[in-house]
Order: structure tokens, then sequence, then C-alpha cells
């Protein structure tokens, strides 16, 4: 078992409803976002122009330089393939925030400790979906098993050659993307 996401920026209209439901799932400040949308764009010259919406959060990469930077081992592999964060071992030394090369982890001042996306492991143990997957009204984010070649998720990367973004870094995501 390897958890995975597929992000199907073809669909995603940037409501920020993953965005809210990752708040909300979590109880984090107004100021502090696991799943960040941005709009990329205006491409092209005028009068054809595009743009489209752009959602990054953790990558859990099998290769990540948080876990293998973590001086005190508090960020780590789940046997899921899930990079997690042990808050009883995290001393808030940002360490794994400079070395992420997504700038997705957040030092949250009120506990001390490095946050970022979790795959919402809890829910996936108890057989529930995350809760940006669960809230996308355009099902544009799917999750599954990435080592299953016969699961919903590994065929929709192979029918529309989705991609993790920066490859090129080394990190192997497991994040993947359907690009516009």
């Amino acid at each position: 078992m390897h958890w995975g996401m597929l992000i199907d920026l073809t669909k995603c209209v940037g409501c920020h409803a993953c965005t809210i439901a990752c708040q909300n799932e979590n109880n984090l400040p107004f100021d502090m976002k696991y799943c960040k949308v941005s709009k990329v764009g205006p491409i092209g010259e005028y009068p054809n122009l595009t743009s489209y919406n752009i959602t990054i959060g953790c990558m859990h990469c099998q290769d990540a330089p948080c876990v293998d930077g973590c001086p005190t081992g508090a960020s780590h592999h789940r046997e899921d393939g899930i990079v997690a964060i042990d808050p009883e071992k995290c001393v808030g030394c940002q360490f794994c925030m400079v070395v992420c090369p997504y700038g997705v982890r957040q030092m949250n001042e009120e506990n001390g400790i490095v946050e970022k996306c979790s795959l919402c492991f809890n829910r996936l143990d108890e057989g529930m979906v995350t809760r940006c997957v669960e809230t996308c009204q355009l099902k544009a984010r799917h999750v599954g098993d990435l080592d299953d070649p016969d699961s919903e998720i590994v065929k929709l990367i192979r029918k529309n050659n989705a991609q993790p973004l920066y490859s090129h870094l080394g990190t192997k995501p497991s994040v993947y993307y359907i690009m516009p």
C-alpha cells in the first residue's frame, strides 16, 4: 500500500473548498493553509489568453529531504508512504522547512511545531477519503493506492499521463497532476 493523490487541474475552478475543508479538518488558524490554491496565468498572447488554478500541499515524497534532514526523527515515512510529523518529537527547529523544495511546511506558532498536510491519514486509516477529496464537488481530486495497478488513481494517472510537479528534483512525489 502506497497512498497517493491525483489532482486534475483541468477540472479545478479555484473555489478553495479544499483549502477550507482542510483548515476545518485540522483546526488551523485562518492564516495557516496546508492546501494552497493559486492562479497561474495569464498565459499566451492577447487575445488568446488562458489561465488555470493549481493546488499545492505536501507531496509525500518517497525520497523526502524533510525526512532525511529532520534531526529528531519527527518527520518520518509511515509504512503506507505518507510523510508524517510526530508532534511529540518535533522541537520546532524548522530545518525541515528549509529543505522542503515545495515550501509547504509551516511553523505553528501556537504549539511551537512544524506542520503540513498529513494526507488525512487518520481518515484513510478508518477507510474514508481525505477531507479535500470528499469536499471537491468537481471531482478534481482523487486519493488511492499507487501500488495497485488496478486502482482508480493509477488508471487515471496512466490514462491522462499525469505527472508529479518538479520531478527533476528527484524526490519522487506521491502527488500527481493532470495539467491543462
